[in-house]
């Protein structure tokens, strides 16, 4: 993943509302859900969750689908991969991460340099 791909991505999710949908979206799955239930699960006025929705598109996050009337959403699990692995990679030094392997790293084991 390029840096400015990364950048776009962790902008998009650094607000409460799209960081809400786009977990809710997560956890839906491939089928994804219309924009009318994504806007109704959290609360949100559909104009304001049609702006989150459309930053969330533009970052590659998530992609619609037109059925009938309705747009629906799918969070796009390639990208969210993509990304954790490239804020991963350079994890404890090439090192397994686990969370032990974390915690010596952190402390500065001579197993971690």
């Amino acid at each position: 993943m390029e840096t400015t791909a990364a950048i776009a991505a962790l902008a998009a999710l650094a607000q409460e509302s799209r960081l809400a949908a786009f977990r809710l979206l997560v956890q839906a799955g491939p089928s994804g859900l219309a924009a009318t239930k994504i806007a109704e699960a959290l609360g949100v006025p559909p104009s304001s969750m049609s702006f989150h929705l459309k930053e969330l598109t533009h970052a590659k996050l998530i992609s619609p689908r037109q059925e009938g009337r309705f747009l629906f959403y799918a969070a796009q699990f390639d990208t969210m991969n993509t990304l954790l692995s490239f804020l991963g990679e350079n994890c404890c030094g090439g090192n397994p991460c686990s969370p032990v392997g974390a915690t010596v790293c952190a402390q500065g084991s001579a197993d971690c340099t």
